[in-house]
């Protein structure tokens, strides 16, 4: 089944071995289930594109941008078409709210999730 691209898996370990700051600090909050109990997993393919973070079982992606986001709009605009039309809900945050007001992005992250539908069971007792 050829779905017009390559699982970029490889590149996902490169870029989680290779994390930010702000991706680090990040997924010390995500990590293990520690926000309102979802899972999360990082550096994430969805289809051609690699997702900083991203919960499969309430469909929301989180991405962390850094100064390159502010000149690429028109990518990101693009990606988060793509992923939306997936039936994913992106959430962005820059670099430094991470860095310098990280409560104020996990409140975000919370709200974010009480707005999403209830988690998909798992299949055969294993967590999405």
């Amino acid at each position: 089944m050829d779905k017009g691209y390559k699982r970029p898996t490889m590149r996902s370990r490169e870029l989680r071995l290779n994390a930010t700051d702000a991706e680090r600090k990040l997924w010390a909050q995500l990590s293990a289930r520690k926000i309102a109990g979802v899972r999360f997993n990082r550096q994430f393919p969805i289809g051609p594109f690699i997702c900083d973070f991203v919960s499969r079982s309430v469909k929301l992606v989180i991405e962390v941008d850094g100064g390159q986001h502010a000149v690429d709009v028109e990518k990101d605009q693009a990606r988060t078409a793509y992923l939306e039309a997936q039936g994913y809900r992106v959430i962005r945050f820059w670099n430094n709210d991470v860095l310098d007001r990280i409560e104020g992005v996990v409140r975000e992250i919370e709200a974010a999730l009480e707005t999403c539908p209830p988690p998909t069971p798992p299949i055969n007792g294993r967590g999405v």
